[in-house]
């Protein structure tokens, strides 16, 4: 069963052991964290921008211990119908399919992007770091 949806960017704060990626890893210790597919392409993106080589990429993932949800056909036109609510707070497309996901499994999302408390999408979001600009 789905607890919590995590966006790319509280991963990669657990990952480079940045403020706020503290908090992830307990969430996933317990189980039941998701990632979109999307979101995981994010990751690789930027562990690439780093070094990570693609078999790097994948033992990350892998050691994560987090389900990688499909980006469906539902999620996919649920996600652009999403850029009018959130074009204001200059949302991206990754941040679009986490927030979706994170609404369709009724579970409250992790992030540490503020600009996703400005948007009211019926989403429990959970900032990880509420310094973040």
């Amino acid at each position: 069963m789905s607890e919590a949806v995590l966006d790319s960017s509280a991963i990669l704060a657990m990952l480079w052991d940045e403020p706020g990626g503290e908090k992830i890893e307990p969430l996933i210790q317990r189980g039941g964290c998701v990632v979109s597919a999307v979101n995981v392409a994010e990751i690789a993106d930027r562990l690439g921008d780093r070094g990570a080589s693609e078999t790097r990429v994948v033992e990350i993932l892998d050691e994560l211990d987090v389900d990688i949800v499909r980006f469906d056909r539902e999620q996919a036109i649920q996600t652009g119908v999403l850029r009018s609510a959130t074009r204001s707070a200059g949302l991206s497309l990754g941040d679009r399919a986490a927030l979706v996901l994170a609404r369709s499994l009724k579970v409250p999302a992790y992030t540490t992007d503020r600009a996703w408390l400005t948007v009211s999408i019926g989403v429990d979001v959970r900032l990880i770091r509420p310094d973040s600009p």
